[in-house]
């Protein structure tokens, strides 16, 4: 898929081309590339479970359920 180059769009798909680049340029092992993305994806859905626990705490606060 091709961006207008600059926009939002141009620019996410720039820097994960940049970072595949770089794994496969360093020859980098399939298996450890796969294990890193499901690694930083991990990361980041724990990252979003603690912040939707978080906000659902304090929502059930002011709601008196807790």
């Amino acid at each position: 898929m091709t961006y207008k180059p600059y926009s939002i769009d141009w620019h996410r798909k720039r820097y994960l081309k940049e970072a595949l680049d770089n794994y496969i340029n360093n020859n980098i092992d399939n298996e450890i590339i796969f294990a890193d993305i499901i690694s930083i994806l991990c990361e980041r859905s724990e990252q979003a479970y603690a912040e939707f626990s978080k906000l659902n705490d304090l929502e059930a606060r002011f709601y008196g359920v807790k």
